[in-house]
């Protein structure tokens, strides 16, 4: 958002010297606890109380205002009465400060008064160039500064400590708790920003900064909403060129601003389905819950991101092997078999257990641990495998076993430092910290280990991807004025490049048969109207029309249209031949609110009208991108060819998702939406055989 001067993390995280507004003598108050939590943790910067009726407050001097601090500052906390806060905010400006972070509640959150202070606020941070955190917010620390600036109860029972682990969140409460549970983890989390309302600094700009800052390795984000959905990609981008991952919850998914324009495009593309096309397109890990979330960071502490998705898999149980066989599959991992020859080897090593892969090495393994030792080598040296998942169980934890299986693990996988290592185990924390110093992951449950290993790997993808490189859009579209009717919809769309159906328009019977003669059986005919958007719901269209029933199904279709919309302006009836075969899809693009221009792409039908198959990418994209969209869709195997059909060609419905991407992009400021559906995905080409395109409120 950046209301405010530009900044560095070090203005919002380590002062040098902090004035504390609304500060109290009692260290459990709002304005109370930073001052006590900085005072023990030894922040080295000033403090300096500001409080209208006190000489000191905890043992520091304190000055009845801000004018009254006999020196500049660089940082203002703000815990007073909302009615106030604007006005130490003036104040701290003139004194210096380049942030001020706003405890303060009773803003836009609380009411229509609140929304004006907020305002007011915003337009301080334009003109003074103060960045400001909040209001309403929790607060923030740097665990390497010893800037604890936050009223959470959560430091009491345990201050944070430098580490790779940065925190950016919405929430407060919810912020803190991700820090508490990452701390019982033992992962340290060493930056924490809530932002509250983001009247100025948002969780998109803290991501930026914390993906540019040397000591954060991995960012994980609470994400209720984003007012600036380019900032955020932006933020995104720039994690992904530093190679740091982001682990984002996005919470709230609801459908506001799908509601608004009249197609499947718009009703599809609900707020919750467009955040997680972004996240997914610019490199981000959405997690669903806390735990999930800090797998996945507990995962990155290796800094090993596999580029392909190959997992091998050992296990000294079948039944385990099949349950993360089947995890891996749930989560797009691939788990390939071992050559054959790698097999042969491995079964005349141990003829009873299975060599495949997932690789059986059974109990024997730790009656002789040179099975672990070979088996390991093998599948590293002959298999190509990314990663290793192995499942030991609550053996591995035995004493007796310990020592050895470790060994062993470590003479197999010896060479291969830049493969990721997963062990599913139960054992004491000293045997697990010794897995770890390896750097190796070691998870309870393997099925979570899965979780966490695809996420390593698409991190790994989007890396070696690198940042998007859009291709220019398209030169803008000249609309004719007015509600645009399908014909002139796919008008518009072919001069743009995409392949319609080739129809003509007949204002009486006897035009429809001579359009039927010209174009051959069988037919579809349809309403022409600008005022009829969904041409199916009033009985509109007929298909598999013959030559000799095209007048009575012209006129039927007139009446329909007439009893259906008698104010409606009909230009009469589209004759069109039928195209059957191939693969009903659905192409579609919208001006999402918070994102702007987004492409879908899914099948049509019913898994468009029940199982919402669909996929969505921020436009413009390129035919490589939409490659993936269209392998992201649960029934891309029918695309392909699924018993025996032909396959549709993949190539043309890219390059049509392309296109039609560069043109919403391009008309991003007049069109609202555009749809096209059916298409039909062919062996030989990708034809749509309707469009609907929705005006942009306030265009002619």
């Amino acid at each position: 958002m950046s209301l405010g001067a530009p900044t560095t993390l070090r203005d919002l995280l380590s002062p040098s010297a902090v004035a504390v507004v609304g500060a109290s003598e009692d260290p459990t108050r709002i304005g109370g606890r930073p001052i006590a939590y900085m005072k023990k943790h030894g922040f080295e910067g000033a403090i300096l109380p500001v409080n209208p009726n006190r000489d000191t407050v905890q043992g520091l001097r304190a000055a009845p205002s801000i004018a009254d601090i006999p020196r500049t500052i660089d940082y203002a906390i703000v815990a007073v009465p909302a009615p106030a806060v604007n006005e130490a905010i003036r104040g701290a400006a003139k004194k210096g400060a380049k942030a001020c972070l706003v405890f303060s509640s009773g803003f836009a959150e609380a009411d229509a008064a609140g929304a004006v202070l907020q305002a007011e606020m915003a337009e301080i941070a334009r003109d003074t160039g103060v960045r400001i955190i909040g209001p309403n917010c929790l607060g923030v620390f740097d665990a390497r500064s010893k800037f604890l600036a936050s009223f959470s109860a959560t430091i009491d029972r345990g201050a944070p400590e430098p580490g790779p682990l940065a925190v950016a969140s919405q929430s407060g409460a919810y912020g803190s708790h991700i820090y508490f549970v990452a701390r019982q983890r033992g992962l340290k989390v060493g930056k924490l920003i809530t932002t509250g309302n983001e009247v100025d600094v948002d969780v998109a700009e803290t991501i930026r900064l914390f993906a540019q800052d040397e000591d954060v390795h991995t960012i994980a984000a609470y994400l209720e909403g984003a007012k600036d959905g380019p900032g955020l990609i932006a933020a995104l981008e720039t994690a992904r060129a530093a190679r740091k991952p982001v682990i984002v919850m996005k919470v709230g998914r609801s459908k506001v601003g799908a509601a608004a324009a009249g197609s499947h495009t718009a009703a599809l593309a609900g707020e919750d389905v467009v955040y997680d096309a972004i996240l997914r397109q610019y490199g981000a890990q959405r997690a669903r819950s806390t735990e999930e979330m800090l797998d996945i960071a507990y995962a990155c502490r290796p800094r090993i991101f596999p580029v392909n998705n190959r997992l091998g898999l050992v296990t000294i149980s079948g039944g385990a092997g099949v349950l993360m066989a089947d995890a891996a599959e749930d989560h797009g991992v691939e788990t390939p078999p071992m050559p054959e020859a790698a097999q042969k080897e491995l079964k005349a090593r141990l003829p009873f257990a299975s060599p495949r892969n997932p690789v059986d090495v059974t109990a024997q393994a730790f009656n002789d641990m040179s099975l672990v030792e070979t088996n390991m080598r093998i599948m590293l040296e002959q298999g190509g495998y990314d990663a290793i998942l192995a499942f030991w169980t609550s053996v591995a934890g035995a004493p007796s076993i310990a020592d050895k299986l470790i060994h062993a693990i470590k003479a197999g996988v010896a060479g291969f430092e830049d493969r990721l290592f997963v062990h599913s185990l139960v054992a004491t924390q000293e045997i697990i910290d010794r897995y770890e110093a390896e750097g190796h992951l070691v998870f309870e449950d393997p099925t979570r280990a899965v979780v966490a290993i695809a996420a390593l790997m698409r991190f790994g993808a989007a890396f070696a991807k690198g940042a998007s490189d859009p291709p220019e859009p398209l030169t803008s579209a000249a609309l004719p004025p007015g509600p645009l009717g399908e014909r002139e919809a796919k008008a518009v769309l072919a001069a743009a490049g995409l392949k319609v159906i080739e129809d003509r328009l007949a204002t009486n019977p006897t035009e429809a048969v001579a359009a039927a003669r010209t174009l051959g059986e069988p037919l579809a005919l349809k309403i022409a109207s600008p005022d009829i958007q969904h041409k199916t719901e009033i009985g509109g269209v007929a298909l598999n029309v013959a030559e000799a029933d095209v007048t009575a199904v012209f006129r039927d279709i007139l009446d329909r249209a007439k009893t259906h919309n008698p104010e409606a302006r009909i230009d009469g009836v589209l004759v069109s031949p039928m195209i059957e075969g191939g693969v009903e899809c659905i192409l579609g693009a919208r001006n999402d609110p918070v994102f702007g221009p987004m492409v879908m792409a899914g099948l049509g039908g019913v898994f468009t009208e029940v199982l919402k198959d669909v996929s969505f990418r921020r436009a413009p994209i390129g035919p490589s991108e939409a490659h993936a969209m269209i392998e992201e869709l649960k029934g891309a195997a029918l695309l392909k060819g699924a018993r025996g059909a032909r396959p549709a060609n993949l190539d043309a419905l890219a390059e049509a998702i392309s296109i039609l991407s560069r043109f919403a992009a391009a008309n991003v400021e007049t069109i609202e939406s555009v749809e096209l559906n059916p298409v039909r995905a062919l062996s030989d080409r990708v034809v749509a055989l309707d469009a609907l395109i929705v005006k942009r409120a306030g265009i002619a």
